[in-house]
């Protein structure tokens, strides 16, 4: 499923553009420049039905969308956003490679690189690109007699890859192939080489049986399921990183009772009394996890941030942001952590949550895996 190409509106595709270069170039201080590119974009979308991004534009653009991110608590880093710029790209091959170097690239090993790859954009007479990953390293979910194995949240991708003649080990932890389609073909399937996949085994600082548990999660969590748009011109497939906030592992992906639900496993093993809800055995449970990752990660020489430093981080981004002129939008309920949300300083701050653009917005499932 693509997204459908907006009908053709020259005067709003230029107004759009306009917004986006005139603050682009004064944030770059080129504001000299600014009429003679807008002269350029008009005559463009009057020739074509749309405009090309210079590589200034797009990188700038793309930090843009990372700082207007409602969502995302780990803003303050937006200025260093590395951008590589893949608009040639044209086959569903090409775009796979480029998906595999975006994780050596970004890895770096272990010292994370927030990264994003752009690829064509959705524009009259290309073909759309698409990424049909949610993330560029997701473990496998299969449906069995006996439960889910691997990971709830993946079963309809899984089963659209196997349909496909996919197969994975049937482990927990099956990283599940590149799924990826240019215009109407049909999306080509493409294995992800181990030589990319960076995992980090999970252990615990005081407790040695953790390690028996067997959790292991991916290092860099590139994110493909979202559009970025900026001024006018969407780019449907620009997967993007940064690093991870360990609650995202030990708090969610792990705990969540749809997804790897290991709090009753780790509560027991912990000797918690799990009979009642008032012995707080999930509050303890869900801080050992968080343990863990962290130590884990450091072990591995991963980046990792915990809750308490990034809502830190995210109050010096608003002091920044206020220094800057502007004012700080963002979805209250993405940014205060699923730990402990009251000892941190989002917990008691408001925030608008209008959308501005530059921006991320989700892409629709593709029929075949929304039923």
């Amino acid at each position: 499923m693509h997204e459908p190409i907006p009908e053709y509106d020259p005067d709003a595709l230029f107004s759009e553009a306009e917004s986006f270069v005139r603050q682009c170039y004064a944030e770059l201080e080129r504001d000299a420049e600014i009429e003679s590119r807008l002269a350029e974009i008009r005559r463009e979308i009057d020739e074509r039905g749309h405009y090309e991004h210079t590589r200034e534009e797009l990188e700038h653009g793309a930090r843009m969308a990372w700082r207007n991110s409602n969502r995302c608590v780990g803003r303050l880093f937006w200025q260093s956003l590395h951008v590589l710029d893949r608009r040639d790209l044209e086959t569903p091959a090409e775009i796979h490679e480029a998906c595999c170097e975006h994780l050596e690239y970004a890895r770096n090993g272990g010292d994370i690189i927030p990264t994003i790859s752009v690829f064509k954009p959705m524009s009259r007479g290309d073909r759309q690109v698409r990424i049909w990953n949610y993330q560029l390293l997701r473990y496998a979910g299969y449906e069995t007699d006996d439960g889910i194995v691997g990971d709830p949240d993946e079963v309809a991708f899984t089963d659209y890859c196997r349909s496909r003649g996919w197969e994975g080990e049937g482990t927990d932890f099956d990283v599940l192939p590149h799924v990826i389609q240019v215009g109407d073909d049909e999306p080509q399937l493409f294995e992800v080489p181990d030589s990319v996949i960076g995992e980090v085994p999970i252990t615990h600082p005081e407790y040695d049986w953790v390690a028996d548990l067997g959790l292991r999660w991916y290092d860099v969590p590139v994110v493909s399921n979202m559009r970025l748009e900026i001024g006018g011109i969407q780019y449907t497939a620009a997967p993007f990183n940064g690093w991870y906030l360990a609650t995202e592992i030990g708090a969610r992906n792990f705990a969540d009772e749809d997804r790897y639900d290991m709090l009753p496993a780790v509560a027991e093993r912990l000797g918690l009394d799990t009979s009642t809800d008032r012995s707080l055995w999930k509050d303890e449970a869900v801080v050992e996890l968080n343990r863990a990752v962290l130590h884990s990660y450091d072990e591995a020489g991963v980046q990792i941030v915990d809750h308490h430093t990034v809502t830190d981080q995210f109050a010096q981004f608003e002091r920044n942001e206020e220094a800057a002129g502007r004012e700080v939008t963002g979805d209250w309920s993405w940014l205060i952590p699923p730990v402990s949300p009251a000892t941190t300083q989002v917990f008691h701050t408001t925030y608008d949550h209008e959308n501005r653009a530059p921006n991320f917005f989700y892409l629709e499932s593709p029929d075949t895996l929304s039923g």
